[in-house]
């Protein structure tokens, strides 16, 4: 009976994945993350594009302002620093998953720049543009390719706004040249802080590279000194790339990994650890004179029915519920198997794909994301991840670390994953572990040493006091990576713990910055509680939240069984491989239930 109900799901999906890769649909677009209720500026709340921040918590504004220019940006920043009112910025998605957005309190101000998505200059003399903080990824590598230029790196979904990308240090993947953070290809950068009287409230910045403590203090911020007005790039001259992915065993890939980010300047990998595979991205520049019109389209970030999407997400909620790690296994294989025999997206022609290698301009490589262009049909298909539909609801856990130790963390890894070969299928449902190339960085808050990025989504219970299935292993991953190997966790992604403590990472770059901030925004009117906890500014223990069940969310390390869910046989107990670790481990044997008064004496006695 489960071969055939396999089989049927194995149909199922591979008809869905094709029906996705040759036909182009409409798409709801996503909505806009700030909806207000008095008017269309007031009485707001603000959530990122997956619907749900790492607490769940709703957060709330008294008013929204969409300035159109840098001059009225001036004067909407003025308004709010003569009130004293707390301010943060918002994009045009949203895709932080931290409460980076969020004012504090109910009467705080959101500035918008929705509307700040002006070109204002390309320069071919100079190989530079300049654009409004606004202008998405996708706008800018458009703008550049229409005068033969190109922004060297970049991160691989083009629905980010400039602004927002620089925020939180988003890269793409190379270890060559300045490496591939975009806020290192900024050479001059404009701001507007609150100021005192004398600057009537507001004062416009204007940084460049002559300026070395503001400009790497301004170019990663986590939107804690000001609003970015415009931002001016070097860019390179428009260039070929060839992408060949290579499918290989694993069992080489903690010697692999760190030398293959210095042979191919666009390398990343694909881990699929519970299948033992790696597919290399071999990936470089050609000449001009190679044939080809290469297109990338990846197909996790097409407009996907809606139905299937909601078939997707009940059948992985029904593995969860029932301890399915069997059918888990199955269906990321179809998943994995699929993606690489549609070459994740890749088109020779921009139609078909034919073969290896792909050739083609790097704009029409570099980034994708078409779920988020086409008109509205009724949320007939939709980004997988939009909450308005029943879809794809996760947890992102996007850790780097150092060169120097990714092999022994590969090493732990497959250790864990020999100990529970089912554990990690999970993530394979989810394109396995994507692993990027990313250099040191000048900015204070960026990368502080050559890294590799290690990239993991995996399944979010739509109850917060569900635990999953294996929930012990994917925290054994995380803390491995942030605590044994000291790890930096991505500023725009992943849960709260792994930020507890995190400025002390960064030694005396997190002071420089935090010296001006202290000159930018000594009232800390764009700073919450959010970025004062992870900047060490105030109540730092606080990034994290013992209460019940406070794991299973990521929001604390379990320190005693009722972080976890005692109740559904999920206790507290150290890691398999890194016995430091604290993880929610499903045990077989059973243990007297607790009492709601009993839970309540236990955790706060």
């Amino acid at each position: 009976m489960r071969k055939d109900v396999s089989k049927t799901r194995w149909v199922f999906f591979r008809s869905q994945y094709l029906f996705l890769l040759m036909c182009t649909v409409d798409c709801s677009p996503p909505e806009d993350p700030i909806e207000c209720w008095s008017s269309r500026t007031s009485n707001c709340t603000i959530t990122n594009s997956y619907g749900a921040f790492p607490d769940r918590s709703v957060c709330r504004a008294a008013d929204v302002a969409y300035p159109t220019s840098e001059e009225e940006l001036i004067s909407v920043v003025a308004k709010g620093t003569m009130s004293k009112r707390k301010m943060k910025v918002a994009t045009r998605y949203c895709h932080s998953i931290p409460k980076l957005v969020c004012p504090g309190g109910e009467d705080g101000l959101l500035i918008s720049t929705k509307y700040l998505n002006r070109t204002l200059k390309v320069d071919p003399t100079t190989m530079t543009i300049s654009v409004e903080s606004g202008v998405t990824l996708r706008q800018l590598i458009d703008e550049a390719a229409k005068a033969g230029l190109a922004l060297p790196y970049s991160p691989y979904w083009w629905g980010l706004t400039l602004g927002g990308l620089l925020g939180t240090g988003a890269h793409g993947s190379s270890l060559w040249g300045k490496g591939s953070a975009v806020h290192d290809y900024v050479v001059e950068l404009r701001m507007v802080t609150p100021a005192g009287p004398k600057d009537n409230y507001a004062k416009l910045r204007v940084m460049d590279t002559t300026q070395t403590e503001d400009f790497n203090a301004a170019r990663v911020s986590l939107g804690v000194l000001g609003v970015i007005s415009q931002v001016t790039l070097r860019l390179q001259p428009l260039f070929k790339r060839s992408i060949t992915y290579l499918v290989k065993n694993d069992s080489d890939l903690g010697d692999q990994a760190a030398e293959f980010g210095h042979q191919h300047e666009f390398a990343d990998i694909i881990w699929y650890p519970s299948q033992g595979k790696a597919v290399y991205r071999i990936d470089d520049r050609v000449s001009f004179n190679v044939s080809g019109n290469g297109h990338y389209d990846f197909i996790g970030f097409r407009p996907t029915l809606s139905l299937a999407l909601a078939i997707i997400r009940s059948s992985e909620e029904s593995q969860e519920s029932t301890s399915n790690a069997e059918g888990k296994c199955i269906d990321a294989k179809l998943v994995t198997s699929t993606l690489m025999s549609s070459a994740y997206g890749l088109t020779n022609n921009g139609i078909l794909f034919t073969g290896y290698p792909v050739v083609g301009y790097h704009n029409r490589l570099q980034a994708s994301g078409t779920c988020l262009d086409s008109p509205e049909d009724g949320r007939i298909t939709a980004c997988p991840w939009d909450p308005r539909v029943k879809g794809q609801f996760f947890h992102q856990t996007t850790i780097s670390i150092g060169l120097s130790k990714v092999g022994s963390f590969i090493l732990d890894l497959q250790k864990l994953s020999r100990l529970e070969p089912k554990a990690l299928c999970g993530l394979e449902l989810y394109n396995g572990i994507l692993m990027r190339y990313v250099k040191a960085s000048s900015a204070y808050l960026g990368k502080q040493e050559d890294a590799v990025d290690f990239d993991i989504t995996y399944y979010r219970s739509s109850e917060p006091m569900s635990p999953r299935l294996y929930q012990d292993i994917i925290e054994e991953v995380e803390q491995l990576a942030l605590f044994k190997y000291g790890g930096l966790p991505h500023w725009g992604k992943n849960r709260n713990l792994a930020f507890d403590g995190v400025i002390h990472k960064y030694g005396r770059n997190a002071k420089a910055f935090l010296k001006v901030k202290q000159r930018y925004d000594p009232q800390g009117l764009f700073s919450n509680e959010w970025t004062d906890e992870v900047l060490g500014i105030e109540n730092p223990s606080e990034v994290t939240t013992l209460k019940e069940g406070c794991a299973l969310e990521g929001l604390c390390v379990c320190s005693e069984d009722l972080h976890c869910a005692p109740q559904k046989g999920y206790f507290c107990r150290p890691g398999k491989v890194y016995k430091d670790a604290r993880v929610c481990t499903r045990l077989r044997t059973t243990h007297p239930r607790l009492s709601t008064n009993n839970i309540h004496n236990h955790l706060y006695r």
